[in-house]
């Protein structure tokens, strides 16, 4: 390929274990740099030449569109010619004139090839009216593989549910994982000590956009703040025509203040009474959905361990990506160990877990992450400094009668990994470990 080449591995070997090993690719192609996420890329290239539609989904600058170019090179790699790989990208004013579906569609059909496979690569694709009108007619009539990302989670499924059922398979993109992280900080710095990288990682999180060279944090929320805000405007505000945007912000606020917390809508719609802002507890919903609907926030449900079902009242609610809290609100001490919590959080979605808050009678059990026949039951802390906040921690999990792994996650220094069965860990290895 065009451009220079050049490989890292970075490796840290930890209490006698090796933990954490990657390689990274990078590429300076056309004035863009890539780092490989093989953790994406070899699940979608997986799926090459099949007859579904590849969507991949998740919050802006989180990756996707680097992911899909990575896909790209790939296919170029593999000896497909450029000239049936085509790419559009709709955020990109160069494509403004394309947003519907028949623009679309006229754009493709004579860029198709005759007498081979054409390779379709649509990026951003909730911005053209009708998209799946366009995806499901090619799908049909012509020899395609087609990828599309997006942003919105309400108009992709809404649209793929109509035209597109059983005829496509998603891919949800997340930030950086730790991991990721430290191949990214290996680029263009020596790593420090493994547990001095978490700390940095929980300050910056995880938008790629922030490790491709080193940014101050004021710098840094600069940047996520922009992502914040265009996410706010593109995806929730203009889409949805909303008028009282400062009602949005409030909540918005409320939930980043409260993350980690259980609550409600109607305990929103009283904090806001509480300040001579009137809303109703529907309103409130309806103001969460859509940022779930961005990937801003992810809804965590609450677990009842002993009944065996989901409950719907008091839920968590996590953040993409712990940068936007302090984009936002500013960074605090004692928000630490909440967006610990939040890093979990989103480790496990990563890895395919369902996650859960756990009830057990009176108690809660931070995480239950289930996959298939899997489960983990996960306690999650910054410290634990005395008898009572040990037998907190690990006494809720020993309550639990079953065989199921179990963890307690902290930052702080222990002398014992097992207690009565109960595995310790820190919250670092944890992230690196590949044992669950």
């Amino acid at each position: 390929s065009e451009g220079k080449t050049a490989s890292y591995f970075c490796g840290y070997n930890h209490k006698n274990y090796f933990i954490f090993s990657c390689i990274a690719v990078y590429y300076i192609h056309g004035g863009d740099v890539m780092i490989e996420r093989p953790l994406y890329t070899n699940k979608i290239l997986s799926y090459l030449d099949t007859p579904f539609v590849k969507i991949l989904t998740g919050v802006r600058r989180c990756g996707k569109s680097t992911i899909m170019k990575m896909v790209m090179n790939e296919l170029q790699n593999r000896g497909i010619e450029k000239q049936r790989i085509l790419h559009y990208n709709f955020d990109s004013l160069e494509h403004e004139d394309l947003k519907t579906s028949k623009a679309l569609y006229t754009e493709l059909k004579p860029r198709l090839s005759e007498d081979k496979k054409t390779y379709i690569f649509l990026d951003e694709i909730q911005e053209v009216q009708s998209w799946e009108k366009v995806v499901n007619s090619l799908m049909t009539d012509y020899d395609v593989d087609i990828y599309v990302t997006g942003s919105n989670s309400r108009m992709m499924s809404s649209e793929i549910s109509t035209y597109l059922t059983g005829r496509y398979v998603s891919f949800r993109i997340y930030p950086l994982s730790f991991s990721e992280y430290l191949t990214f900080r290996k680029v263009y710095t020596e790593l420090s000590d493994i547990h001095m990288e978490l700390a940095n990682y929980l300050r910056l999180g995880g938008f790629p956009a922030l490790h491709l060279q080193k940014y101050s944090f004021d710098d840094a929320y600069t940047i996520v703040r922009d992502i914040y805000n265009s996410t706010i405007f593109t995806d929730i505000v203009r889409r949805n025509t909303i008028r009282k945007t400062d009602q949005l912000e409030r909540i918005v606020r409320f939930v980043f203040d409260n993350i980690g917390r259980t609550f409600s809508a109607s305990t929103i719609s009283k904090y806001l009474k509480s300040e001579n802002r009137t809303i109703d507890n529907e309103t409130v919903y309806s103001y969460l959905t859509k940022l779930e609907n961005a990937y801003i926030i992810h809804r965590c449900s609450r677990y009842d361990i002993q009944g065996k079902e989901i409950l719907k009242t008091q839920e968590k609610f996590y953040l993409a990506d712990p940068a936007f809290r302090y984009s936002v609100l500013g960074y605090t001490p004692d928000s630490t160990a909440a967006m610990l919590e939040n890093l979990i959080y989103l480790e496990l979605r990563r890895r395919g877990y369902d996650v859960y808050v756990g009830k057990l009678e009176n108690m809660e059990i931070d995480f239950i992450a289930v996959k298939q026949e899997n489960k983990l039951y996960i306690q999650v802390t910054r410290e634990i400094a005395s008898p009572e906040t040990e037998q907190r921690e690990y006494g809720r999990l020993l309550d639990i009668r079953d065989n199921y792994p179990k963890y307690v996650l902290r930052t702080d220094v222990f002398a014992d990994g097992n207690y009565e069965g109960i595995k310790t860990m820190h919250i670092a290895d944890f992230l690196l470990s590949d044992e669950y």
